[in-house]
């Protein structure tokens, strides 16, 4: 165990100013080592031979923050840098408060496809419980802090000691805050403090700097250490990740590390991953860690996107009110041929794992609002599915009565459990398709659908259609509405630098 009076690697430092969003490219285009997972986008299925479509929810946005950084530099994203589902869940929606001590409510409706006219769009969103800041349960909060030689850049630990102030401003005496940092070591340079201890834990974070290799595994387990020493039963018990996610001592292949941070998790900690920089940015390895942590995931590209995660979506991004989620859609044969899951591919779970506890899945927290879109092929569209032989040993099944007289195209079925664990909670809706046009659509649904489409063409989907810039530009306008911050506003600007990319390249 070290200390900050013995951890001399972790000095004096000055931050450069960090406030402007990224612009500029990496400076040897050689040296770049950014690493993507390659996502290949979901297919359609016939239903009457997966009528069952089973997921985990996503409430990350580091994908939308990520790709407004390589547009922002002048260059189009890599393909697996585009995660349509973290792209329109960046955005806030104006779904209904919950009722009752549910801790979140369940939307669901249809329109025209604006790719396709001839299919439907299919819209589930979920809003959970806004819990406001004063009325949250105590933190028992560790900062884990890459100060490695990779974090010196301004876009890294300069930035990253601007954003972490914001946060710790907001804290009071209910909460704790430690820090743990590492390098070629681990050490913990803060032990548990109350939060309205500020002068005291600022102190710590400046006095950070960067220098040397990336233990990264070691410092994981003293962080959880850590956090298991002054856990707070009922309370927002988080270790908040900060780092490129650049690991190369100790455990450094993401197998092995995702293993590390599922163990860890089962101890009642959730995590908080924040991605810096760019150059070496590991987005693979970073999504993953958040995924088996119990975790969200965001990427700070600017002091202002620092504000949107750590201020304004404070409460989703600490605030745990349901873990575990996941959603089982049953689509009506009698109505539907076949569907995409549009988005969620590295999410996608067996549809047994629907009624397993076991079975771990995405969190929600205060205030999060969570969008899903399904394309849907109607029943009497034409649709040439890859298909398979005739079965040999049975016929397929037909739709029962009860569905051939229903008007229902889906259900929805959503598990939940309590932050705490135990048994989980079922919510079902059945989902009608009145006909609706795209038009008609409340703006809410017609902003998903501009952002899942320009997600499509940045990835230049297969399933694009007829999809250009200019539909997802008019799209957008005219479902900008209330815009406080403006990140619609700032989504049209990005569609725009998109489409004249574009046309460079081609």
């Amino acid at each position: 165990m070290y200390s900050h009076k013995n951890l001399k690697s972790f000095g004096l430092a000055t931050a450069a100013d960090t406030g402007a969003a990224l612009n500029t490219r990496p400076r040897d285009a050689a040296m770049n080592t950014e690493s993507y997972d390659y996502v290949r986008g979901n297919d359609f299925l016939e239903v009457v031979h997966n009528p069952l479509s089973t997921f985990s929810i996503d409430v990350d946005s580091a994908s939308y923050a990520n790709v407004r950084r390589f547009l922002r530099s002048g260059c189009l994203p890599p393909a697996g840098a585009v995660r349509i589902e973290e792209m329109i869940n960046y955005f806030d929606y104006r779904y209904p408060q919950p009722s009752g001590d549910r801790p979140f409510s369940v939307t669901a409706d249809v329109a025209e496809a604006p790719w396709n006219p001839g299919h439907r769009l299919a819209r589930i969103g979920i809003k959970g419980r806004e819990i406001p800041w004063d009325e949250r349960s105590p933190g028992n909060l560790v900062f884990l802090i890459d100060v490695s030689g990779s974090m010196e850049s301004p876009n890294k630990l300069p930035l990253l000691k601007k954003a972490l102030r914001l946060l710790l401003e907001r804290l009071d005496e209910r909460d704790r805050v430690a820090m743990v940092v590492y390098a070629g070591a681990s050490g913990l340079v803060l032990d548990s403090t109350p939060g309205n201890e500020q002068g005291k834990i600022l102190a710590a974070l400046e006095r950070l700097r960067a220098g040397g290799s990336t233990h990264g595994s070691a410092g994981i387990r003293l962080a959880y250490e850590v956090a298991a020493r002054n856990l707070i039963r009922g309370g927002n018990n988080r270790v908040i990740l900060a780092t490129d996610g650049d690991f190369n001592v100790g455990v450094t292949d993401q197998g092995s590390l995702v293993r590390l941070i599922e163990r860890q998790a089962a101890g009642g900690v959730f995590l908080t991953v924040l991605g810096f920089g760019m150059g070496n940015y590991k987005d693979s390895t970073l999504e993953k860690l958040a995924d088996h942590g119990n975790g969200n995931y965001a990427y700070i590209d600017s002091l202002r996107e620092a504000r949107k995660v750590l201020v304004r979506q404070a409460g989703g991004t600490m605030m745990t009110i349901a873990k575990d989620v996941k959603i089982q859609v049953e689509f009506n044969p009698a109505r539907v041929q076949a569907y995409r899951l549009i988005g969620y591919e590295n999410r996608l779970l067996a549809a047994e794992d629907f009624n397993d506890d076991t079975k771990d899945a995405g969190e929600i927290g205060s205030g999060h609002t969570v969008t899903a879109l399904y394309e849907v092929v109607p029943v009497g569209v034409c649709f040439h599915g890859r298909g398979v032989d005739p079965l040999k040993y049975q016929r397929p099944a037909r739709a029962a009565a009860p569905a051939e007289g229903s008007d229902e195209i889906m259900t929805v079925k959503i598990r939940y459990q309590e932050p705490d664990g135990g048994t989980s909670r079922l919510i079902e809706r059945p989902v009608v398709d009145s006909g609706g046009s795209l038009r008609s659509a409340d703006p809410d649904f017609r902003f998903a659908a501009a952002v899942a489409a320009f997600g499509m063409l940045l990835r230049d989907s297969q399933f694009k259609g007829k999809a250009t810039f200019g539909l997802v530009e008019d799209l957008a306008a005219s479902a900008r509405g209330r815009d406080p911050h403006g990140y619609r506003a700032e989504f049209e600007e990005l569609v725009e630098r998109a489409a004249s990319l574009w046309r460079q390249r081609r």
